[in-house]
């Protein structure tokens, strides 16, 4: 035996058989549950099969082109032959630089282990190599489309990250150090975890993000005082308690996403843009969509108009006597205000509308992004034939798709901390609101996936029809404000550009830092991330950023200068300040309202998790 090696303890030895014992039965029930989920859903199956066929025409291509797949065979051996030397020179006692270190904000290798022991250190750099390898292969392959490069290039990312070996026990440092502290407890705790997880997942595994516990919408979240002053089958109208003596005459319309829930742009006092647009002086209502669930499997994107924005704007005009509203949107909901706008245009409303701001929003869908891996025709009858037997998507498994965009940050980050590590989750509004889901129904979801993200149907003349009437973007005279974000995944800020491409009336184009949510809810107080103009709008996202300047902290007060400088709302005729319940329309309830406290499993009739 080794100098300073003991010998375990034959009760050391008793307590690793039982936490070894607790393990295997926790692994036995956890294999119980998933093999309940093997049989995949419509669209599940739809998109094993297009990951399949993305892989056949990856190797078909490798396979016609002897050259790249020689050298690629060569570079793999060299390169182990490479960390081979490396390692034997670091055992001997030599200061050697790695082959290859993490990118910069790769987070899975902080660990010191990783740079200071060499069996990690190796470990590392094998996974890096290949990692890189793959990447780099699959960009060099001839004879496939875009979008064929694109769905292989995110379909082995998947794979390659999924082989991390952060992700597994005996090569993470830190999980071995833990699974050593505790003897094992944390693998006991975390597999208890993880079948809690899969218990409350609709599809796939929603991770557990934070501690649900810590938070109550009305209470530490969503918390701008205001009053529900209307209300239909899909939505509850807020109208916010104003903090000036004087308001502008205009109101202002919030439009946000039903994809997730409103309070987003409400989360907490120092960086709700809710609260801040009140502060401005704005009368400020905003829509709260209802979850919903088999019951409302038929309305359409023409209801959502109707019982959405319309509806609201009808309601606003009794509560102010005001016949027309500025309108903020945000992504989905700023593609519906696109079309409520081109609607009422063509219905000889537009005056309704004195302005309209679109917030991480895609009009023209040319460009989707990686989440038009989801969206190919094959995965797209899954879905529908899905959608078409339940009456609605269920918004977990919207959740489950979205994280696999960001996947080491946003899925296998918790994988590891929940489930190996065993550490319960640390409160986190921004992760709270991301797991607050909403499902999306049938009639709605499936004809937005077809017409617009397959087809592309809303950029063209008469492309798109709502209640018999066609509409056409470029129409629009409305004057635009279109902010969007530079690292956005989900709305892709060169796509959204060409949106504002699209209306005959005045626009102006800004570019944020950050991504889709920190770079729209981007409080001036916080001084970050700047953000881009340009009075021009050339032909291409590439040729406006070529002539933007740029511009620290927040576009909020841009925003809002361009409202006062436009005339949009009138500094010179402002108006006392308007509180709920004092127009034609009565106090429902207190804001937020119990809409958007709907959950998932109680719109299904589920036991709550």
């Amino acid at each position: 035996m080794q100098s300073g090696v003991q010998a375990p303890t034959q009760a050391e030895l008793e307590a690793w058989n039982a936490q070894l014992s607790a393990i295997g039965e926790e692994y036995k029930a956890l294999m119980q549950d998933l093999l309940a989920r093997m049989v995949p859903s419509d669209a599940a199956e739809s998109v094993h099969d297009d990951m399949r066929r993305s892989f056949q025409a990856g190797a078909q291509s490798l396979m016609q082109n002897p050259s790249l797949l020689w050298q690629t065979q060569s570079r793999l051996l060299q390169e182990q032959f490479q960390l081979w030397q490396q390692s034997l020179r670091r055992l001997a006692g030599e200061d050697v630089e790695p082959l290859v270190t993490p990118a910069r904000g790769d987070r899975r290798f902080k660990d010191d282990a990783w740079r200071e022991d060499p069996y990690y250190l190796a470990i590392m750099q094998q996974y890096l190599l290949f990692s890189r390898l793959v990447e780099e292969l699959i960009e060099r392959l001839d004879g496939l489309s875009e979008d064929q490069k694109r769905n292989l290039g995110f379909y082995a990312r998947q794979l390659v990250n999924a082989m991390a070996p952060t992700n597994f026990v005996t090569t993470n440092p830190e999980v071995m150090r833990k699974t050593q502290e505790t003897r094992g407890q944390n693998l006991v705790e975390g597999l208890a975890r993880l079948r809690e997880d899969l218990a409350n997942s609709a599809e796939g595994l929603n991770v557990t993000m934070t501690d649900r516990s810590a938070f109550a919408i009305g209470e530490n979240i969503a918390v701008t005082p205001g009053a529900v002053v209307f209300e239909n089958e899909l939505i509850q109208l807020i109208q916010y308690t104003p903090t000036t003596e004087q308001v502008y005459k205009t109101p202002l319309l919030v439009v946000p996403p039903w994809i997730n829930k409103y309070y987003i742009l409400d989360l907490r006092q120092d960086n709700s843009l809710v609260r801040w647009l009140v502060e401005q002086g704005h009368t400020v209502f905003l829509i709260s969509w209802r979850n919903p669930g088999p019951e409302q499997r038929d309305l359409t994107w023409a209801d959502y108009m109707q019982l959405g924005p319309i509806d609201a704007m009808g309601a606003i005009e009794q509560a102010t006597g005001e016949k027309s509203v500025n309108l903020v949107s945000y992504c989905i909901g700023g593609t519906l205000t696109a079309s409520t706008v081109a609607y009422l245009t063509s219905t000889r409303r537009g005056r309704k509308v004195k302005s309209v701001t679109y917030m991480a929003t895609l009009q023209d869908f040319r460009d989707p992004g990686e989440i038009g891996v989801f969206l190919t025709e094959p995965v797209l009858e899954g879905i529908e034939a899905k959608l078409e037997r339940d009456g609605y998507l269920d918004g977990r498994v919207m959740a489950y798709s979205f994280n696999l965009l960001r996947e080491n940050d946003l899925f296998w980050s918790f994988y590891i901390n929940n489930y190996l590590k065993g550490d319960a989750p640390a409160p986190f509004d921004l992760l709270y609101w991301n797991t607050d889901g909403t499902n999306l129904p049938a009639g709605t979801h499936a004809w937005y996936l077809r017409h617009m993200y397959l087809e592309n149907r809303l950029v063209q003349p008469g492309g798109i029809e709502l209640d018999g009437v066609k509409i056409d973007l470029r129409k629009i005279s409305t004057p635009s404000y279109f902010i969007s974000t530079r690292e956005d995944h989900i709305a892709k800020w060169n796509s959204s550009y060409y949106g504002a491409l699209l209306p005959k009336g005045p626009v102006t184009f800004v570019l944020g830092g950050s991504g889709h949510i920190a770079g729209i809810v981007n409080p001036p107080s916080k001084n970050k991330y700047g953000y881009w103009t340009n009075d021009e709008l050339p032909d291409t996202a590439e040729e406006w950023l070529e002539g933007a300047q740029q511009h620290e902290g927040s576009w909020w007060p841009h925003w809002q200068r361009w409202m006062l400088d436009n005339g949009y709302v009138d500094a010179e005729k402002m108006v006392p300040a308007r509180t709920p319940g004092d127009g034609e329309l009565d106090i429902l309830e207190p804001a937020p309202g119990r809409y958007v406290r709907m959950t998932i499993p109680e719109v299904l009739g589920e036991a709550k998790a």
